[in-house]
Order: structure tokens, then C-alpha cells, then sequence
């Protein structure tokens, strides 16, 4: 993938020919449904508010902006392996499943205390039109470019302790937070799209699992050694509506 890089990247690596080798493949190992010795350990929260050292960094840093500022996300990844280094399997990049929305148009605020905030959801179907990803000019790699330097420099830092994990929300997620503007109890507007918007809706969902896929791709060239989709609001709709 090209590299586009600035002052900013001066002090990261972005070398994605040669990576430390790794010296523990148990995550791996276990993804590709090998028998192991064990189960690899990792947590969903790795990164996060629990750890003082990533308060400190929040404290000058708002979310969104730890992760655009690939340093900062590599810094915040590998705090956990620093601290639990014989206990953890694997590293998770520092980013979020927003990005998506984001690259696509929408606003994102991470608001401490309520979680993430659309101001100017897709209340009707029209409302697509404001979405950026069908125009000439639209790129997943450039919109999305400062995880993949993210992921190449973390790799990096990694020095090979443990694999690096990337990440994508899946399509209904997506559309959800999309729709809603946030999170919900109830999702109750998403699910009044589906049914009622049912034409309009199917595009959405087709139109973010492209962008989602291009961008999972894109962490696998940028050295991501596994990738997982979270489709965190699947139990909201019955088997056969999601289907």
C-alpha cells in the first residue's frame, strides 16, 4: 500500500518488509483451530482506563485523538504487554469501531461519561446522501491510513513478544450506531429501518461491509497477524432477521 508520510511520521516505523519474528504464536496457533497447551489469553478492554499509565495519557489527549496519532495508539497498545507481559497472548490495536462511520463522513465524539455520539445521525434514508464513501474521490486507505501506520509501527514495538490484533465493527453494528446516534437500549430506530426502509437499509449495510472489508485488508497489509469482526448487536435482532 502506498505511504504517505510527514513530520509526524518521523518518528515511527513504517517498514512493513520485515517485522521482529515472533516469539509467541499461541493466539495464532489457536485461531487456526490447532491444538494447543493452553488458551491464549487477551481481553477485550486490554487497552484501556483501567491502566493509570493510559489515564495520564488521556488526560492531554481526547480519544479519537489518541487514535489518529499513530504513536500515541502504539504507545496505548503495548502498555498492557509492559505491565502483564508473561500473562497476556496477544496485543490488540488501539483504535475503535467508529472509525468506520468516521471515514465514511459522519461525526464521531467519544462524551467521557455517555459513551459515543453521533450529532447528526442518518434519520431517513436521504440522509445517505451525506455519506462520503461513493464519491470519485474517496479513498478507505487514506481515510483510514493512520490505523494502518498504527498497526506497522506497533508490530515494531512489539519486537516480536506477541501477535498484533486488528479489527473491524460489522455491518449491522455499524448501521446501528449509524442510525441511532449512539448507543440504545433498544436500537428501536435501526430495527424501524430494516422493516420500513428495508431497500434503503440493505444498501447502508452493503455500502458499510465494503468499506469494513477494504479496511480489514488494508490491516492485514499493514502487518495486523489476525483480524476480528465485532458484530456486537447481532443478539438484537431474531436469527432470522438477521439473516
Amino acid at each position: 500500500m502506498p505511504e504517505t508520510k510527514n513530520a509526524a511520521d518521523s518518528a515511527i516505523n513504517l517498514d512493513t518488509t520485515s517485522f521482529p519474528p515472533l516469539k509467541n504464536d499461541l493466539y495464532l496457533r489457536a485461531a487456526r483451530g490447532e491444538k494447543t497447551e493452553r488458551a491464549p489469553v487477551w481481553c477485550m478492554r486490554q487497552a484501556g482506563r483501567y491502566l493509570p499509565e493510559f489515564r495520564a495519557i488521556r488526560v492531554e489527549h481526547d480519544f479519537f485523538n489518541v487514535c489518529r496519532t499513530p504513536a500515541l495508539a502504539t504507545e496505548v497498545t503495548v502498555q498492557p504487554l509492559r505491565r502483564y507481559a508473561d500473562l497476556l497472548d496477544a496485543a490488540i490495536i488501539f483504535s475503535d469501531i467508529l472509525v468506520v462511520p468516521q471515514a465514511m463522513g459522519l461525526e464521531v465524539q467519544m462524551v467521557p461519561g455517555k459513551g459515543p455520539h453521533f450529532p447528526s445521525p442518518l434519520e431517513t434514508p436521504g440522509d445517505m446522501e451525506r455519506l462520503t464513501d461513493k464519491d470519485s474521490a474517496f479513498s478507505v486507505d487514506q481515510e483510514l491510513g493512520y490505523v494502518y501506520k498504527a498497526i506497522t509501527n506497533t508490530r515494531h514495538a512489539l519486537d516480536g513478544q506477541v501477535p498484533l490484533l486488528g479489527f473491524v465493527g460489522a455491518p449491522w453494528t455499524l448501521m446501528a450506531y449509524m442510525v441511532e446516534g449512539g448507543g440504545s437500549k433498544t436500537f428501536a430506530r435501526a430495527k424501524e429501518w430494516l422493516f420500513r426502509h428495508r431497500s434503503a437499509a440493505h444498501e447502508l449495510l452493503g455500502r458499510v461491509a465494503d468499506v469494513a472489508a477494504q479496511f480489514l485488508v488494508g490491516q492485514i497489509g499493514a502487518g495486523a497477524q489476525a483480524a476480528q469482526v465485532f458484530e456486537s448487536w447481532a443478539g438484537e435482532l431474531s436469527p432470522r432477521d438477521f439473516a
